[in-house]
């Protein structure tokens, strides 16, 4: 019977993972250029032989591990603003789904703006976009990133639910997703790609736009803050959480080690490792992305006093099984306090029913438990 329903859902897995059929295969690329505004340098020269790329991009993850808190340090925007728009869906399919975009014309929501400290050659990335859900009362706050190539709708659902906790949420558009995405591309293909530098350039933006949420929510007065990151988004909310001590709960929704393991073996990146494999092995990529993987930060995360919670799917073949429990490994050798969750389906099939309403409660449960919990002690140290 658990054979006949692994069979039954891996076979649902892989068709999910087929329905966008836009996905586009490129080339290695060293991407030295990207590295230019980075911290951590210390004079470090950039290569003039194309030979010399892949030492120089090695040798800069290392530096970048020595010295996280240099490398994930940032300048706090000055020109944070909530702006009233429409709300589109931006789909990353070849063909839209018509009935959902007319589902959502002629609505409106907030959207707090700001210039990313983590400049790009595009002035849509630059120019971070994160959806306000405020609920009614509280000063609790989460800031949610969702999966990778993810439209505006991704995860929007779970913010009411959220809300009725007492749990405000900033829904945050990643690098080159939905409002964010260049012209010239149809999908959030920039933000994880054959282009070695581009991709550690976007997740450290990914990292620094979300502290930058955080501060936001500081100065709208809210003093529980924490973090709820989908697939891409659970690495960006581990690395952040890691480098921010203001992170007291994190959950991530799917979770894996190696950024490289990730693409290599994921089912949805199949694409991405196309282009790579012609020129580069396995281990060598994850020593040219080892400075993106939760891997390498679990010292630095376990700094910080938090409540976590690790979720992932017994047949995911794109953050594969092993991968998580390996975070699992961590986390108890570490000795971080963490809850576990296990959910019978895959990656994709995470989002449909009913597979979606059990991902979504033990999401919720636990944010609104734990937020619940800090409260009581907070409450339970005042002087009376």
């Amino acid at each position: 019977m658990r054979s006949f329903y692994a069979r039954w859902m891996y076979n649902w897995e892989t068709r999910l993972t087929q329905v966008d059929n836009n996905r586009v295969v490129r080339p290695l690329e060293w991407g030295i250029e990207w590295t230019c505004e980075w911290p951590c340098g210390n004079g470090f020269v950039s290569p003039v032989a194309p030979s010399e790329c892949e030492h120089y991009l090695r040798e800069y993850n290392n530096r970048a591990i020595a010295d996280s808190d240099e490398f994930f340090s940032y300048k706090r925007p000055m020109d944070f603003r909530l702006e009233k728009r429409e709300i589109q869906v931006f789909s990353t399919r070849e063909i839209p789904d018509l009935k959902l975009e007319k589902k959502v014309r002629g609505n409106y929501a907030e959207y707090l703006r700001f210039t990313s400290p983590a400049r790009t050659p595009y002035q849509e990335n630059n120019l971070v976009n994160a959806r306000w859900f405020p609920a009614r009362k509280g000063k609790s706050a989460i800031v949610m990133v969702p999966q990778w190539n993810s439209d505006a709708l991704s995860h929007n659902a779970l913010c009411p639910t959220l809300n009725r906790l007492g749990i405000s949420v900033l829904r945050l558009s990643m690098p080159y997703h939905d409002i964010r995405r260049p012209a010239e591309i149809r999908r959030a293909d920039y933000a994880v790609s054959a282009n070695i530098g581009r991709t550690l350039d976007a997740t450290r933006q990914g990292v620094l736009d979300i502290r930058c949420c955080l501060d936001w929510l500081q100065d709208q007065g809210y003093t529980k803050l924490g973090i709820l990151g989908t697939s891409l988004g659970s690495c960006y909310a581990f690395l952040a959480a890691a480098h921010d001590p203001r992170i007291e709960i994190a959950a991530f929704n799917h979770a894996s080690t190696y950024f490289a393991d990730v693409v290599w073996h994921g089912q949805s990146t199949r694409h991405i490792r196309e282009g790579l494999e012609r020129e580069i092995t396995l281990e060598r990529l994850r020593d040219l992305w080892i400075a993106i993987s939760p891997m390498s930060y679990f010292k630095q995360f376990a700094r910080f006093k938090r409540k976590s919670l690790v979720l992932y799917a017994t047949y995911d073949l794109t953050f594969l099984p092993e991968f998580s429990r390996q975070v699992v490994e961590q986390f108890e050798a570490h000795g971080i306090e963490h809850r576990v969750a296990v959910l019978p389906c895959g990656h994709y099939s995470t989002g449909e029913m009913p597979f979606k309403y059990m991902d979504a409660y033990y999401l919720a449960s636990f944010l609104g438990k734990s937020f619940k919990e800090i409260q009581k002690s907070v409450v339970s140290t005042q002087p009376r």
